[in-house]
């Protein structure tokens, strides 16, 4: 029964929500919309660009021609093999040991619950922003310049660029956690660093170190294109291969770039499970680590200590304080824990020493600093301006038909890979090996594939673009599907359906608007990549970039620089919010 006091604060209540109704019913129709039109966008670019599997048979050919040229491979001798393997592995490791150093402040800053203000929170996101727009390679440029050959610019280029990603799922990561712990600590008395060393940090721990070895996974692949311009290891001996023709040697280091990658794949999940007590959870909401990294994680929050907190016993806490701390019993899956530590700790200890980083090359840069940002300013366009439009219309057809044509693959083959899904645990195994195949080969090196096959341009892009993203897109596909409420799937076979009716009715409806973020997060994936591989021929703007740096023509680099930098902040915005509308 409604009194008469609270008969005024209902109808105070029900004015809001339905202005809340009203505002999500057009966001929802204008989301649609702009779904439909980036689908028909997709569709024209594919059109556009003449992407056919005619194309892919008038090539076999020159694929055969390729193969008979390309093998048998011809590696180098073992030391030499060795050798910038290490250095590949060494620069990838520090470039992401910086990019999580300095995630952790940006994300503090940049998470709702810690950061210190609104305007720390805004600058701390137009970093993380900024740095996932700026491509790498446009860094790699920068410090080459700087610093010359060497470790330093890859560490520098890969390091600053991964803040963009890695910065944005700490702090998501953050905002997720229990504010129980964080709260209780408050009420104690606690300094807001007090709080966040002891009531976020071990929350989030894991979060940060699946995030930390993703990214390094991705930081392999990115390595090769790198080598295009500077960065040594296993990159540069590949451009250097390829620019001298010398396939057989070429693709024998791309075989061992793609060994790597599914090797680091396999050593990082079996870390995240070993050194951190990752353990599935079902019928836990994912969030977005939980989607890049194919499983959910279970975090054990040490409340017990505070426990006497949320009573308001501060005298309690006090006086355990005061107690010596009782040291856990050092069990079996203790020890494989600490070797687990101090074997991160002595790798990461070789890679700074393998990445051949020298202080020298430090006060080089900061003499050259000032006269090296004078290079790229003010922009130019060369005289080229008409030419640097329309392939950055080029670079947005390839990321736009590649995104259509990974999903279209992703889709099934990711479907296949979920456990809840396939007809069979050895089916889901299988699948889930092809999309960890197809996540090993760097897109650079499908590039130069599909340039061989389908000659230079857009459609040697398009393809191997739409290739590579099964890897990833085809991972997050099957994560989804795993993740949904297995209660729906129950009721419906309860009734009689069969498979085939319980995956359309039940389980795509429930994945359906992670489908549509994870295609829009490939398609600013995809649109990042497109502007790189222009670099072997791929067509889009990249080739200008690469060509301008060649000869010096800085200005132009700029200019490059603020119109991918543009499309990609538009397509970000975008996406961002897709999302929000999505998930409201």
């Amino acid at each position: 029964m409604t009194t008469t006091a609270e008969a005024p604060a209902r109808r105070a209540g029900a004015a809001p929500r339905r202005r809340t109704l009203a505002r999500t019913r057009p966001e929802g129709a204008a989301a649609a919309l702009v779904v439909l039109a980036l689908l028909g966008a997709a569709i024209w670019a594919f059109s556009d660009l003449r992407l056919n599997l005619a194309t892919i048979v008038d090539g076999l050919g020159n694929a055969a021609d390729f193969a008979a040229r390309t093998l048998p491979l011809d590696f180098p001798p073992i030391g030499e093999l060795l050798g910038l393997a290490g250095q590949t592995l060494a620069i990838v490791v520090c470039a992401t040991l910086v990019a999580s150093l300095i995630s952790v402040p940006v994300a503090v800053l940049a998470a709702r619950n810690t950061t210190l203000g609104g305007a720390g929170r805004f600058g701390a996101r137009v970093v993380i922003v900024v740095a996932r727009a700026v491509p790498d390679v446009v860094l790699a440029i920068v410090f080459f310049r700087m610093f010359g050959f060497g470790g330093l610019t890859g560490v520098l280029a890969m390091g600053l660029h991964s803040v963009g990603m890695i910065g944005k799922l700490y702090a998501d990561a953050i905002e997720q956690v229990d504010e129980g712990p964080r709260t209780a600590i408050r009420a104690a008395g606690g300094t807001r660093l007090q709080q966040l060393v002891s009531g976020v940090l071990p929350q989030v721990l894991p979060s940060f170190v699946a995030t930390s070895l993703h990214r390094l996974d991705i930081n392999l692949r990115v390595s090769v294109v790198l080598g295009f311009v500077g960065v040594g290891g296993l990159g540069q001996a590949i451009a250097d291969s390829l620019r001298t023709l010398d396939y057989q040697r070429g693709m024998a280091l791309a075989s061992v770039v793609f060994l790597l990658c599914v090797l680091v794949e396999i050593v990082s999940g079996s870390i995240r499970q070993a050194l951190l007590g990752v353990r599935e959870e079902r019928g836990r909401k994912p969030g977005v680590l939980a989607a890049l990294t194919g499983r959910k994680l279970g975090v054990q929050v040490p409340v017990q200590r505070v426990a006497g907190l949320v009573s308001g016993d501060a005298g309690s806490y006090r006086n355990e304080r005061s107690r010596p701390p009782i040291s856990p019993q050092w069990t079996t899956a203790r020890l494989r824990r600490t070797g687990y530590w101090l074997l991160t700790a002595l790798i990461v200890a070789a890679s700074i020493w393998g990445a051949d980083i020298s202080f020298a090359q430090f006060e080089r840069a900061i003499t050259n600093f000032g006269p090296t940002l004078a290079l790229f300013w003010p922009p130019e366009t060369g005289g080229i301006l008409g030419e640097l439009l329309a392939e950055l219309l080029v670079t947005v057809q390839i990321a736009l038909a590649a995104t259509l044509i990974g999903a279209v693959l992703a889709l099934p083959i990711g479907a296949l890979a979920a456990a809840n899904v396939a007809p069979s645990p050895a089916v889901a195994k299988f699948f889930r090996g092809v999309v960890l195949a197809v996540r090993g080969v760097p897109e650079l090196v499908l590039a130069i594939v599909f340039v061989v096959i389908t000659g230079l341009g857009a459609v040697a892009g398009a393809f191997a673009l739409g290739v590579g993203s099964v890897g990833l897109l085809g991972k997050l596909v099957a994560d989804s599907l795993e993740e949904v409420d297995r209660g729906r799937e129950q009721a419906l076979r309860a009734t009689g359906a069969n498979r085939l009716q319980v995956f359309f009715a039940a389980t795509v409806p429930q994945a359906a608007p992670a489908f549509v973020a994870h295609v829009l997060y490939q398609l600013d994936t995809n649109l990042r990549a497109a502007t790189l591989l222009g670099l072997v021929g791929a067509g889009g703007i990249g080739y200008y970039l690469l060509n301008a740096s060649r000869v010096l023509e800085f200005g132009v680099v700029t200019t490059v620089l603020l119109l991918t930098f543009a499309v990609v902040m538009l397509v970000e915005l975008l996406a961002l919010w897709l999302r929000k509308v999505l998930h409201a």
